[in-house]
């Protein structure tokens, strides 16, 4: 009888030894090395590793060059440490990963709306549209409130826009064959517009829903490179304002700055190819 995945569920071995026919010692390796340095603020230098598994160097050098090549391994080049990139996030559910950015970013962005009198809000994209998944207001009396958990067309929101414009272009490709564009734009505009935003880093533009607002959307990147999330002040304008617009822009591109940098990231990718 067949004793494999789909063999008799009553046949269960004996304990241990049930367990070790489906080993598999170099992904156990593996996994050890990143159950362990997740519970390590600081990293591990690889003999530490080594010693804390209770292995040799030897057996753990491969593992961490293929971990380190993946992207999931990090070496500090100032202390030899190995640490843990943002690379698990990117293959957990998308639960977790907005849990833990939505955590980073809840201080930054209190801060954020309290310094600038104006509110403030994160989102990401989920299942072609954009997810909002943050939401502060303003301490002001005046207050334009984008609801949590809106969702919103992808290629009339800011949001959407600047988390687009700083994909790699593999996965932007991607989001254009599947994504129908607005009817009034093709490909090739749409993509001179990423351009534009990819180049200064940001975009500011009037809101597609609100007349009157004024969107300033920043993108938050990841260890790869890749916009995650992107945050983005609905800028209301009051009379007798003593926060001005500059003042305004600039402190939502450092907010968005330092929240990548929290992440583990703020390198920018390749340009995307025009087609």
């Amino acid at each position: 009888m067949d004793d494999g995945p789909g063999g008799d569920p009553e046949d269960t071995g004996s304990g241990a030894a049930a367990a070790r026919r489906y080993a598999a010692p170099a992904l156990e390796k593996g996994l050890d090395i990143l159950e362990l340095l997740a519970g390590e603020a600081t990293g591990l230098t690889q003999s530490e590793i080594a010693r804390k598994l209770d292995r040799s160097v030897s057996e753990i050098f491969r593992m961490i060059v293929v971990l380190q090549e993946r992207g999931y391994v990090a070496l500090d080049p100032l202390n030899d440490r190995y640490g843990l990139t943002t690379r698990l996030f990117e293959v957990a559910h998308r639960t977790p990963m907005v849990r833990r950015l939505t955590a980073i970013a809840g201080p930054r962005m209190a801060a954020l709306a309290r310094d600038i009198n104006q509110s403030v809000h994160l989102a990401v994209l989920s299942d072609d549209a954009v997810l909002i998944v943050g939401q502060v207001d303003s301490p002001g009396n005046n207050v334009l409130t984008v609801r949590l958990g809106a969702r919103i067309a992808l290629w009339k929101a800011s949001s959407g826009r600047v988390i687009l414009a700083h994909l790699d272009a593999d996965a932007l490709a991607e989001i254009f064959a599947r994504v129908p564009l607005p009817e009034d734009k093709t490909e090739r505009a749409m993509r001179l517009e990423l351009d534009e935003i990819r180049r200064h880093g940001h975009e500011v533009r009037e809101s597609f829903v609100v007349r009157g607002i004024v969107n300033i959307s920043a993108p938050v990147i990841d260890n790869t490179g890749r916009a995650v999330a992107a945050l983005t002040i609905p800028y209301l304008t009051r009379y007798h304002e003593t926060i001005g617009f500059d003042t305004c822009r600039t402190a939502l591109i450092e907010a968005a700055r330092d929240l990548s940098r929290a992440l583990g990231g703020g390198a920018a990718v390749a340009p995307a190819a025009q087609s």
